[in-house]
């Protein structure tokens, strides 16, 4: 937890900054487009931000599912850093300074545009930041708290056994 907490606070600060898990981020977020692809123009847009969160919040469930805190914990985390990295892309909306994968059009701008907000890019921006932001407090809050909890690890003991004869 500790090791998120410090590249966490390097994403918040500097969600642009290039980071390891990006290229990650970025293959989920493609392969969303092509999931979504059938449900028509708006939703295989949208299909990349929802595949880039849904993938994440999957491994949340399954963690909580199994009792693992530290585990959903993590995989919260990650659900708040793609914030983040959404957050990015949000932001460039009007100015589409960004690389492109493939070069096609740019999602949140035509999403913002459909939606009649392309000069709120900033603000919705800032929204996913601040999501993203809350997500990764509490991931760090639950995670502590389950760190703390993991009781010690139990040394193995030599169980005597019938003897054999020699």
């Amino acid at each position: 937890m500790a090791a998120l907490a410090l590249y966490g606070i390097a994403y918040m600060r500097n969600p642009m900054g290039g980071h390891l898990i990006d290229g990650v981020d970025l293959a989920i977020h493609e392969t969303g487009h092509l999931v979504f692809a059938p449900f028509g123009e708006i939703i295989t847009a949208l299909g990349g931000t929802l595949f880039q969160l849904i993938v994440p919040v999957t491994f949340v469930a399954y963690f909580v599912r199994r009792g693992d805190h530290l585990g959903a914990a993590a995989s919260l985390w990650w659900v708040g850093q793609n914030c983040w990295h959404i957050s990015v892309y949000v932001a460039d909306a009007r100015t589409q300074q960004l690389p492109l994968v493939g070069g096609g059009e740019h999602d949140w701008a035509f999403l913002l545009a459909e939606a009649d907000l392309l000069r709120s890019d900033q603000g919705v921006a800032r929204l996913w930041h601040a999501v993203g932001t809350i997500l990764f407090l509490i991931a760090m809050g639950v995670g502590i708290r389950a760190a703390l909890r993991q009781p010690p690890p139990v040394e193995p003991t030599e169980t005597a056994g019938p003897s054999l004869p020699e």
